[in-house]
């Protein structure tokens, strides 16, 4: 059997590697050859909260190692995630290098794998926004350039896949461990304090999520967007856990909300119970559309592209940029809750029971 290295680095990862590692787990119980796997934390989000919080809430192993590569620049993490991984291949080399989602981690540890001759396995392979002004794109085709096998979330995924000149024989349609994490936790859901303290009980409440680029690092663009939510609201209250990113350009507004919440990031037992009741989403995430979708609640996303076409097509998502004019048309159905229904929820279960002999 043989020896794997599974990557994660950042927040959206630890629900992707949840399911594979708890599937490793059940194999080895069941069979009298074992897999051996080492998971290794990248250091790419670095807070208590946006990481070890999470391993622990998902029954999670601790990390084998963590390569603590902090923050820095786009090109100062990347450096410091390959160089800390090249490190750790020095005292033990894997058979396979499986990476998840489209993070820097994904991309900079892709790399380092295929460079040592390592084969890479790309876990949610395949996705496409078609936007190269998204960090999260480019790390998406680098990866996908390299890897040996593809494990996908959706036939389009593996259609984009085979365009690209990848082998049918090496991409595996399995599904979508993240909606496989949120499914499995749906009983262990925890109510955050906010709740009380902010006097939410019973009462209608959206939730947004910043942390793109494009609207977050420009302080007069993120405040215009924070100004259009706060106002077009209603009476709903707008609960904002808000990344590290978003809080450091938030910080320097002098902006007051007369609606919106600003909350700490919150652990994902916590999160999911926060979006599972709402009566609407409006964020810049890919991954939140998905769990929106599945969960059947409104959300809105404030982005012009989407490399999860299907959240708008049979989910409750809608693509609406940041036009003002739209923001301020939708905001209002949002709350008044004359939104699309998702029209099959459980989209991203393709299987229960994943296969630990894919390709070993």
């Amino acid at each position: 059997m043989p020896f794997i290295d599974i990557i994660a680095g950042a927040r959206p990862n630890f629900m992707k590697i949840g399911p594979i590692v708890h599937a490793i787990e059940a194999y080895n119980k069941e069979n009298n050859t074992k897999i051996e796997y080492r998971l290794i934390h990248t250091g790419q989000h670095f807070d208590a909260v946006m990481s070890e919080q999470f391993f622990q809430q998902l029954n999670i192993p601790e990390p084998h190692l963590n390569l603590g590569a902090g923050g820095g620049t786009q090109a100062e993490q990347t450096a410091a995630i390959m160089v800390g991984y090249e490190n750790a291949l020095k005292s033990v080399k894997p058979d396979f290098c499986i990476v998840v989602g489209d993070v820097t981690s994904t991309m900079a540890c892709a790399i380092v794998a295929k460079k040592a001759w390592i084969k890479v396995a790309h876990v949610e392979g395949g996705i496409r926004s078609g936007d190269l002004n998204m960090p999260e794109e480019i790390n998406r085709m680098v990866t996908d350039s390299i890897s040996d096998y593809f494990f996908t979330t959706t036939q389009q995924a593996g259609a984009n896949l085979q365009k690209e000149g990848h082998d049918k024989g090496k991409i595996f349609f399995v599904g979508n461990t993240m909606i496989d994490s949120l499914l499995s936790n749906l009983k262990r859901l925890v109510k955050p304090e906010i709740f009380a303290h902010a006097n939410l009980e019973n009462q209608p409440y959206l939730v947004a999520t910043l942390h793109r680029p494009s609207n977050v690092d420009d302080p007069q663009n993120l405040k215009i967007l924070l100004g259009l939510i706060d106002e077009h609201c209603g009476e709903a209250k707008v609960i904002f856990p808000m990344h590290p990113r978003t809080k450091k350009v938030f910080d320097g507004l002098n902006f007051i909300p007369r609606n919106i919440i600003i909350t700490q990031p919150m652990g994902y037992l916590e999160f999911i119970y926060t979006i599972k009741n709402s009566i609407g989403i409006i964020t810049d995430s890919g991954g939140i559309t998905e769990e929106a979708t599945v969960l059947g609640v409104p959300c809105m996303t404030l982005r012009d592209s989407t490399e999860r076409p299907e959240t708008v097509t049979i989910g409750t998502n809608e693509m609406v940029g940041t036009d003002p004019n739209y923001i301020i048309f939708l905001c209002p159905k949002m709350v008044k809750k004359e939104w699309k229904k998702a029209i099959f929820q459980n989209f991203g279960m393709v299987i229960q029971q994943r296969n630990c002999q894919y390709f070993w």
